[in-house]
C-alpha cells in the first residue's frame, strides 16, 4: 500500500476560492492525497488564485519563485513535488504562466478543477498540462461529496456554492471572463450537500456565489427557484442554527429575499451588498445597472422587513473619471447608510476589462487621500457599531478555543468575534453572551443562562 501523498493548498481572494479549495481536497482525497499545513513537506502544492485584487498576477509569480526553490531542493533529495496554478489568474493567463514559470506542472481554471486527477496524471506521463477552457459539462455534477471526516475537520461553519459566474459585466471586473456566465445548482443537490454538512456537525451554512442572489436553480417542482425560496427550504432542515449568503448585487434583490429576512430566524440579519460608488455618473461608467437611489431603496426594504439588520459593502475609489464631487457623493452615501463593516480599494485596471482602456484621471496621491478619508469614515462607523454592543446580550455561535487558556471564541449574528471564559463543550452551540468590553474589533463578554437572558438587537444607524 502506497503511503499518502501530502497536499498543500494556498488560496487567495474570495470565499469562492475557499470553497473551491475544499472541493479540490475532496477531489484529490480518493487519489491518495492528504492535506498538510506545511508547504515544505508537500508532494503537491496548489496555488488557488484570484484576479480581483491589485497586482494579483505579480503575487502569483512571486509565490511561484519561492515554490520553484522548494521543488528544486526536494528534487536534490530524490522527492518529486508537483505545482498547480488554479483559479482565476490561471483562467486569464494560462499560456503566460506556462511560458514564465517552467516549474509549474498544471494550470487549471476554476471551471475545470474537477479534472485535476486526469491533469496530474497527464503531467506525470507527458509533461505539463494546461486546462483553462470552460467545459460544456457542469463541474458541480462531477464533484464527489465531501467525506464526513473532512467536513468535521473544517469546523462548525461551512460554505456551500449555489451559484457561479456573473452576467453583469461591470467594466472593472474580470469575473465574467474568468468564471463565465451565471450557473445555478439544482435545489435538490444543494439540500443534499447541506444535509450532509449538518449530519457531520456543521451548524452554520453560508451560501456563496459571485452573484449569489441571482440564483435561479431548478426546484424539485420543476420550476426555477430564487435565492429567497431556497433559503426557506434550507431553514426547514433540522440542525441548522444559522444561514448566510454572499455576495449580492443590488439589482437582484427580490421580494422573496426580503421576505426571507422577515420570516426566517435562522437567516442572519447581516447582508453584504456592494455598491462601489455613491455617484450615479460613476455607477453608469462602471455599468453597475443601478443608481445610488436604487441602492438606498433596497436598503430601506431590508430595514422595513427586519429592524436589526446591518450591512457591509464594497467601494472603489479613483475609478477613471471620478471627480471630487463624485467622491463626495460616495462619502455622503456611506454617512447616510451607516455600515457595520465595509471593504474599500483603490481602483486598479484589470487586463481584458473595458475599464482597462479608460484614461485614468485620478492621481496616485489623490487616490491615496480619498481612500484614507473613506476608510476613516467606515472605521468610525464600525467602531460605533461595535461599541453599541457593550451592555447588551447577544447570541453567539461558538467555534473554537481562544488564544488564552480557558477562553472560547464565537461570532455574533454580525460576524463580530466574541470571547468568553468557558469550557470547550460549548463549541457548536448558540449561547447568550453579555458584552462587557471591546478589544480592537473583538467583543469580550460573559455567558448568561440561556433561559433567563434577554437579547437586544443592535441599533441600525451607525452613520449620520
Amino acid at each position: 500500500m502506497k503511503p499518502p501523498r501530502k497536499l498543500h493548498i494556498k488560496s487567495f481572494g474570495c470565499q469562492m476560492n475557499v470553497y473551491d479549495a475544499q472541493r479540490m481536497v475532496d477531489t484529490l482525497t480518493p487519489e491518495g492525497f492528504v492535506e498538510t499545513a506545511s508547504v515544505d513537506d508537500a508532494d503537491l502544492v496548489i496555488l488557488n488564485t484570484c484576479h480581483i485584487r491589485e497586482k494579483a498576477s505579480e503575487k502569483v509569480y512571486s509565490e511561484l519563485g519561492r515554490l520553484r526553490a522548494i521543488k528544486e531542493e526536494a528534487a536534490r533529495s530524490g522527492r518529486q513535488v508537483s505545482i498547480v496554478v488554479a483559479g482565476c489568474v490561471a483562467q486569464a493567463e494560462g499560456q503566460e504562466i506556462i511560458r514564465r514559470a517552467p516549474a509549474v506542472d498544471v494550470v487549471v481554471g476554476p471551471q475545470s478543477y474537477h479534472h485535476l486527477p486526469q491533469l496530474l496524471a497527464h503531467a506525470e506521463r507527458h509533461g505539463r498540462a494546461l486546462e483553462t477552457e470552460f467545459p460544456v459539462e457542469d463541474k458541480f455534477g462531477f464533484l464527489p461529496p465531501p467525506k464526513p471526516q473532512a467536513i468535521r475537520a473544517r469546523g462548525i461553519s461551512s460554505f456551500v456554492t449555489v451559484q457561479e459566474g456573473c452576467d453583469k459585466f461591470c467594466t472593472f471586473c474580470v469575473v465574467p471572463y474568468t468564471r463565465g456566465a451565471e450557473l445555478s445548482r439544482p435545489v435538490a443537490k444543494i439540500v443534499d450537500d447541506v444535509r450532509r454538512l449538518v449530519d457531520s456537525g456543521v451548524r452554520e451554512i453560508t451560501l456563496i456565489g459571485q452573484n449569489v442572489n441571482a440564483y435561479h436553480g431548478e426546484g424539485p417542482d420543476g420550476r426555477i427557484w430564487s435565492l429567497g425560496k431556497l433559503l426557506y427550504r434550507l431553514a426547514e432542515l433540522p440542525g441548522i442554527a444559522r444561514l448566510r449568503y454572499s455576495t449580492s448585487h443590488p439589482r437582484d434583490v427580490d421580494p422573496t429575499l426580503i421576505d426571507a429576512h422577515r420570516d426566517l430566524p435562522a437567516l442572519m440579519p447581516f447582508v453584504h451588498l456592494p455598491v462601489q460608488s455613491g455617484s450615479d455618473r460613476i455607477l453608469a461608467a462602471m455599468n453597475r445597472k443601478h443608481t445610488a437611489d436604487d441602492y438606498r431603496r433596497v436598503i430601506d426594504q431590508f430595514r422595513a422587513a427586519r429592524q436589526d439588520i446591518a450591512f457591509s459593502s464594497d467601494f472603489i475609489v479613483g475609478f477613471p473619471g471620478e471627480s471630487r464631487q463624485d467622491f463626495a457623493a460616495t462619502l455622503a452615501l456611506v454617512a447616510q447608510i451607516g455600515y457595520a463593516a465595509a471593504y474599500s480599494f483603490k481602483y486598479s485596471p484589470r487586463p481584458g476589462t473595458p475599464a482597462a482602456d479608460l484614461r485614468e484621471t485620478v492621481s496616485a496621491g489623490e487616490m491615496d487621500e480619498r481612500l484614507v478619508r473613506l476608510q476613516e469614515l467606515i472605521d468610525s462607523q464600525q467602531s460605533a457599531f461595535n461599541r453599541a454592543a457593550i451592555g447588551r446580550t447577544v447570541d453567539v455561535l461558538f467555534e473554537r478555543a481562544g488564544r488564552n487558556p480557558g477562553q472560547m471564541v464565537g461570532r455574533t449574528a454580525y460576524l463580530q468575534p466574541a470571547h468568553v471564559m468557558a469550557s470547550p463543550d460549548i463549541v457548536g452551540r448558540v449561547l447568550p453572551v453579555t458584552i462587557e468590553s471591546l478589544e480592537r474589533y473583538s467583543l469580550l463578554g460573559r455567558l448568561e443562562p440561556a433561559a433567563s437572558a434577554r437579547r437586544s438587537p443592535l441599533p441600525l444607524q451607525t452613520g449620520a
